[in-house]
């Protein structure tokens, strides 16, 4: 047994995190990519690895360890077998000045390659292959023509950190090295704060990376990235498209909690890594990770026919089937845009919103009002001439629902529609179900919306807390002249008892939602 005084743990999974968007990546995270990797690669002396987006080296020090091991029938001498590697194998660029200290410390052991405790003798220069340069944004009408960030929020001194990230500053990304290389792995930096706000509002960048590494053409590629482009994400419907398309991406590894990853960092949606392999075409291998175990496992299309995002669940593939086979429209074509009635309005030059006037007690020509906070504050009344949209939806029968609700986890969401007065309108908080010219319609719906059916449906898109009108897509349209529960749409789409107990064990009980 090891003796407790003597333990030392590997400082790398000591770090705490840059942010909740540019997180360390944890030694054995590192290593289950690495191992998918073909084994044969790391006896390969003329193979080269990139990391572009080198944080604390994990992924550059774990290469390095793996080609030690695999080189030292071919190069016997241990210095000479370091030297090789370093010199020849392993390059990286850094995301900021001092994760490039840490990267050169993790991997050469001294923050400069070629200091003199640096296990590597072949460097003459202090940046060894680990590279950063302070790159500045190239503005364009208040953008980054690169990366997208708002010249409001980082046009910043020097003394601030720009977040300009090297390796997508650029159009000619393999003039950084000028080589090309085998194998491109990282955990790249999500998303940047547009101004307007963080989290789901803020703009994604890692794509950006994904799509530049493409560029270099490496024979693999496995990245770190949020689970969200498979349905959504702001401004992903180029990038999703792309890679359903790819036939290149071999295996995708889905965690449904990104603490599996990254413990105590919350992603909504979770996390995914995924390996593209430049020579092979074909179905793609699918595992689902939860509470640190493989909870399923399949190799298929990234795109199912007929549709245009990801279906995360492998036992889902088969409901959906059911469901498309009898070719109903979806319930998305009864559910609003967003800001159903025109109160989503801006203070010039600004994401800060100008709220409607309204007040406790009808009035004359008032409607009722429904806003963020009103179940606690009470309904409000606005007047009927300041609405700017959907006039002829005011005075019938809507079921209200909030546009973001839960944590895109269906396991902890459910949605708590209400049906508002026949008189009313609300802010852009909410969406609408309907009209409908019958108040037994709208009951209807919400009947339909508190099965777990519904539930499952939707969470095959819904997998973060904003959900739009396409979040519905796959929920089939019901007649809602009756009333719909559980058992006459498992009926309806002749489920199976899996398939059943599948939806059964994914979605919780109504009554446990609503404690």
């Amino acid at each position: 047994m090891q003796n407790k005084n003597s333990y030392n743990p590997d400082v790398l999974t000591c770090l705490a995190n840059l942010s909740s968007d540019e997180v360390f990546t944890q030694p054995q995270l590192a290593n289950q990519i690495l191992d998918g990797l073909p084994k044969e690669i790391w006896c390969d002396k003329n193979a080269r690895f990139l990391d572009p987006v080198c944080k604390s080296g994990v992924f550059l020090r774990e290469i390095a360890k793996r080609l030690n091991a695999g080189l030292e029938k071919e190069i016997p001498d241990r210095q000479k077998r370091i030297n090789h590697i370093f010199k020849n194998q392993i390059f990286g660029i850094a995301i900021t000045g001092l994760t490039s200290l840490l990267s050169r410390r993790s991997m050469y052991c001294s923050k400069t390659a070629n200091g003199k405790y640096s296990v590597c003798e072949s460097f003459d220069d202090l940046q060894g292959n680990i590279l950063f340069e302070g790159i500045e944004h190239t503005w364009g009408n208040g953008r980054c023509i690169f990366c997208g960030a708002s010249q409001g929020v980082y046009d910043r001194s020097g003394e601030l950190e720009t977040h300009a990230y090297q390796f997508i500053h650029t159009e000619k990304p393999e003039e950084v090295f000028k080589m090309k290389f085998d194998v491109i792995v990282g955990n790249p930096p999500y998303q940047l704060n547009d101004g307007g706000g963080t989290g789901s509002s803020a703009v994604p960048i890692y794509h950006m990376f994904v799509q530049q590494a493409k560029k270099l053409n490496p024979r693999f590629l496995s990245m770190v990235i949020p689970s969200r482009w498979f349905t959504g994400g702001r401004g992903l419907d180029k990038f999703r498209d792309e890679m359903l398309n790819d036939k290149r991406i071999k295996v995708i590894h889905d965690f449904l909690n990104a603490g599996d990853c990254f413990p105590g960092v919350e992603i909504k949606g979770g996390v995914c890594y995924f390996l593209w392999a430049r020579d092979e075409k074909g179905d793609c291998r699918i595992y689902t990770h939860e509470e640190n175990d493989i909870v399923s496992e399949s190799e298929r299309p990234l795109l199912e026919k007929g549709a245009d995002t990801f279906i995360r669940f492998n036992e889902a593939i088969s409901i959906l089937q059911k469901v498309q086979h009898l070719k109903e429209e979806n319930f998305a074509s009864i559910i609003s845009a967003n800001d159903p009635f025109g109160f989503d309005v801006r203070e010039d030059n600004s994401y800060r919103r100008v709220k409607p006037q309204h007040k406790k007690a009808p009035f004359k020509n008032s409607v009722v009002f429904y806003y963020n906070g009103w179940k606690k504050d009470g309904e409000g009344h606005i007047d009927r001439t300041d609405i700017k949209k959907n006039l002829d939806w005011i005075d019938r029968y809507k079921v209200y629902i909030p546009k973001a609700w839960g944590i895109g986890n269906m396991k902890k969401d459910w949605l708590v529609p209400f049906l508002g007065s026949q008189s009313s309108c609300c802010s852009e908080t909410y969406l609408i179900i309907g009209p409908f010219k019958k108040k037994s319609m709208a009951e209807n719906v919400i009947s339909y919306t508190q099965t777990k059916f519904f539930h499952f449906m939707l969470a095959l898109v819904k997998i973060t807390q904003n959900t739009m009108k396409k979040a519905y897509s796959f929920v089939p349209l019901q007649d809602f002249t009756e009333p719909w529960t559980d058992e006459k749409l498992y009926a309806k789409y002749d489920l199976t008892a899996n398939e059943i107990a599948f939806i059964e064990s994914m979605v919780r009980p109504m009554e446990v939602a609503n404690e």
